[in-house]
């Protein structure tokens, strides 16, 4: 939970290290949140004969635009704690290899040292 109060309170904070664990568990709160925004007010949907669309609720979108940046300073943050800079970020732009490695940038353990981001957490 203090890492989902963390996420809020660090809106803009680029510069710092959010941990392993922080990260993950907000994580695990923004899927749940997003689940229940999607079942309680649920996006419309179109079918034609070539393609699928989508669009998310109003609420949706809302809350999808809420989070975008505190979600970015937040994965900064997490590269930070492996003493990686924020531009690896844009690593998840290539297609497939750059999320999985995102993905284990996460789930790398942290730096045991204070680094030029930051004090250990």
């Amino acid at each position: 939970m203090k890492g989902f109060v963390d996420y809020w309170k660090n809106y803009f904070n680029f510069k710092d290290r959010t941990s392993r664990k922080d990260f993950w568990m907000t994580v695990l709160f923004l899927i749940i949140i997003n689940i229940v925004i999607n079942l309680i007010f649920p996006g419309s949907s179109e079918t034609t004969s070539n393609s699928f669309n989508y669009s998310l609720s109003t609420v949706g979108s809302i809350w999808s635009l809420a989070t975008f940046i505190p979600s970015l300073s937040m994965a900064v943050r997490r590269l930070h704690d492996i003493n990686k800079s924020g531009w690896w970020y844009l690593i998840g732009l290539v297609p497939i290899v750059g999320v999985i490695v995102l993905l284990v940038f996460y789930c790398s353990k942290a730096v045991d040292t204070d680094n030029k981001y930051g004090k250990v957490l």
